[in-house]
């Protein structure tokens, strides 16, 4: 520690930390590339020996998956695991090059959401690989406050995740179900698949330390891409 209090953490260190906030943050969102190790190791003035030590612990965190010869890919969905919660998030299981669209933002017509919680927008979100479209989400979000303006706004960096944490959204417990579903005649349309294909439904509900809903989302993932990561007692 130096004279002003301030711990000299290593360059690998640093270059963890970095990363890992641009992935928590949205402003490196899930899917997308990473730079490459020269282009790293030149950006933080380190070693191409301490990025590859930094990539690893990414990986052994579950933040990113890598793929020889083509590069590393952010696999965090923007949502920390806590087991005491009983949460669990997806994963893309060969997530690379997958892209998010944006399909609408519009208020939620959802009846029951709306008595529960009041105004809400539902945000419709679609992810794709470089042949389909491999999920499809529809995330609800409190329309008041910072957000009462969402559609004209727009996500903040293309990141839903990143919009509610500047927002001063943070969810501090929830609960998910995750269960089978057979596509229907307008799901299948938009996922591009038979109607009837089963699909993993998972419905995941986070509130903050009030109570108050920070985001209700219902998710179809192609069961070939996606796998939940669930972890509990000392690792």
């Amino acid at each position: 520690m130096n004279r002003t209090g301030q711990v000299h953490f290593g360059k690998r260190d640093r270059l963890v930390a970095d990363l890992v906030q641009q992935i928590h943050s949205g402003a490196l969102g899930t899917g997308q590339q990473l730079p490459g190790e020269h282009e790293l190791a030149e950006r933080y003035r380190v070693s191409r020996g301490t990025v590859r030590s930094a990539l690893s612990e990414l990986q052994r965190r579950e933040l990113i998956a890598t793929q020889g010869g083509v590069g590393s890919f952010v696999t965090f969905d923007g949502v920390r695991l806590d087991q005491s919660l009983g949460w669990a998030t997806a994963f893309a299981g060969s997530g690379f090059a997958v892209s998010t669209e944006l399909l609408g933002i519009e208020p939620g017509t959802d009846q029951e959401l709306n008595e529960r919680f009041g105004a809400l927008y539902a945000v419709r979100r679609r992810r794709r690989d470089p042949e389909r479209p491999v999920s499809y989400e529809v995330a609800h979000v409190p329309a008041a406050g910072a957000l009462a303006d969402l559609p004209g706004q727009g996500l903040r960096n293309g990141s839903l995740t990143a919009t509610l944490a500047a927002a001063g959204l943070r969810a501090e417990s929830g609960e998910q179900w995750i269960g089978t579903e057979a596509l229907t005649a307008e799901t299948a349309t938009v996922l591009e698949r038979t109607e009837g294909e089963l699909f993993l439904h998972a419905t995941r509900t986070s509130t903050d330390a009030g109570g108050n809903l920070v985001e209700h989302v219902v998710s179809l993932l192609d069961p070939v891409h996606f796998r939940f990561h669930l972890t509990f007692g000392a690792r």
